[in-house]
């Protein structure tokens, strides 16, 4: 990975228990663990790989995950404290979580 990745260029996918963002050489920068719920997805744990650390990984991770989460029609229970961080930054995110 070069020492320029950009944010705008990370890519958000679910592959069913995570969320991952790659870079655009498909190399996975970091990821967001959850589980499904009827109706609701539980954050439970988010890593950036050290090597993509202080770039906007972990943001563009967050926003992706949840703008997919958003278009689901399901809500958010961020059990994991970066989750929860991000989307207390955030106000637009903050209508997913369940109450």
């Amino acid at each position: 990975m070069s020492q320029d990745t950009d944010p705008q260029t990370i890519e958000v996918v679910d592959v069913g228990d995570r969320f991952e963002a790659r870079t655009p050489d498909g190399v996975v920068a970091g990821f967001a663990e959850y589980v499904r719920e009827p109706g609701r997805v539980v954050f439970t744990h988010t890593e950036v790989d050290p090597a993509f650390e202080g770039r906007g990984v972990g943001s563009a991770l967050a926003a992706g995950a949840l703008d997919q989460v958003r278009a689901s029609g399901e809500r958010v229970v961020p059990l994991c404290p970066f989750i929860k961080a991000y989307i207390a930054r955030h106000p637009d995110d903050q209508e997913l979580t369940t109450r």
